[in-house]
């Protein structure tokens, strides 16, 4: 369990850097797009076109690695006093439903991911740009989240029965 925990650190923090490259190609393109529209009357095409489709890599590519980190939100008035069961069943119930949202996200992108791969969906702006890359980059992104919400299931599951205090929640994991 701890390699494969490993592995889903590792790539879920691959696809958090690739999607800080695609922030800042977005961020890049916007400023040039702006700057030379308004002081030379020249666009940067495709620019609406690219954004989109890394905002689906920024968003998704960084839900596992915060789940990594268990940074996700929660009601902390409802949560910070319990006991470690308490909190571990609090915690396995919140990823059972995690599981079943992204377990449906998943099936279903998928799905839509191989159709636009079929069809060879594009964006209908200045530049055809693909959608299917990003499609899958959603699948991919909930996939990986899937896997580190069933590790992290188990691990409520064994402190439920043992009762002992478990990972810090907040506490930065390192990355070895």
């Amino acid at each position: 369990m701890q390699l494969i925990s490993l592995w889903v650190k590792k790539l879920s923090l691959g696809l958090l850097l690739l999607g800080a490259m695609g922030m800042l190609i977005s961020m890049f393109l916007g400023f040039a797009d702006v700057v030379g529209t308004k002081f030379f009357g020249w666009p940067v095409p495709g620019t609406l076109e690219i954004t989109e489709s890394t905002m689906v890599l920024i968003v998704f590519g960084a839900l596992a690695f915060t789940q990594t980190q268990r940074g996700h939100i929660r009601v902390e008035i409802f949560y910070t006093n319990r006991s470690p069961r308490v909190k571990a069943f609090m915690d396995a119930v919140t990823h059972l439903v995690a599981i079943a949202f992204f377990g449906v996200l998943v099936w279903q992108g998928f799905n839509e991911a191989i159709y636009s791969l079929e069809i060879k969906e594009a964006t209908m702006g200045t530049v055809r740009f693909p959608l299917y890359p990003a499609r899958l980059l959603l699948v991919v992104g909930c996939a990986l989240l899937l896997v580190q919400l069933t590790l992290d299931l188990i691990q409520d599951c064994i402190q439920m029965v043992n009762g002992q205090a478990g990972v810090e929640q907040h506490a930065p994991q390192n990355f070895q």
